[in-house]
């Protein structure tokens, strides 16, 4: 009696080190997708950071766990019953996440060239700017630094320079659809991180 109880606890104990994959990958993979969020965003400049990254893809991958992996898991059992419940839902889970990670991946190699082209443009406006302070208002040539780009539309922004008078600020609209990037001045003095009336 003794010996088979023994093989029982040994079959349960086999069967639940191999399916016991998806806490740890669930750890793993969430790092991993935050720092690839950030690295490779799928959408836009990315989340912020690499914890905000973290955070929504701890949140994404919960979902998947809690709410896709019991429904993977049972249609998993009805392909094989010998599998216990826990089993089924764990090797369920643990594919879900690597499917998620893989569609993270592949999310930001595809959305890659966009943000390749809005830094390439980013850095457009900026030479643009320095070009146009430089040559045309070099008193505001120490503000450079300090200047404030927002992107108003796709290959247009408005970068704003301090001056040395705090309440004026010169501010120019850049296009960078053309090459070199054309510069227009604009009358309106306000910069951009305070609300325009």
């Amino acid at each position: 009696m003794e010996r088979q109880e023994q093989s029982v606890w040994l079959t349960r104990m086999r069967w639940r080190l191999r399916g016991a994959w998806l806490w740890p990958a669930f750890i793993a993979l969430t790092l991993a997708e935050g720092v690839a969020l950030q690295v490779l965003p799928i959408a836009g400049d990315g989340p912020g950071g690499v914890l905000p990254g973290v955070l929504l893809a701890g949140f994404a991958n919960l979902i998947l766990i809690a709410a896709v992996a019991p429904l993977a898991g049972h249609g998993l059992r009805r392909r094989r019953p010998d599998l216990p419940r826990v089993v089924a839902q764990n090797y369920a889970g643990t594919a879900l996440l690597l499917a998620f990670a893989a569609a993270v991946l592949a999310g930001g190699l595809i959305h890659r060239p966009a943000v390749v082209a809005a830094e390439e443009d980013l850095r457009a406006q900026a030479a643009a700017v320095h070009d146009y302070v430089i040559t045309q208002e070099p008193s505001y040539a120490p503000g450079i630094a300090l200047a404030d780009p927002v992107r108003v539309e796709d290959d247009l922004y408005r970068t704003c320079v301090p001056g040395p008078d705090p309440k004026r600020w010169l501010c120019l609209y850049v296009n960078t659809k053309q090459r070199p990037a054309g510069v227009t001045l604009d009358h309106d003095r306000t910069p951009n991180t305070i609300p325009r009336s």
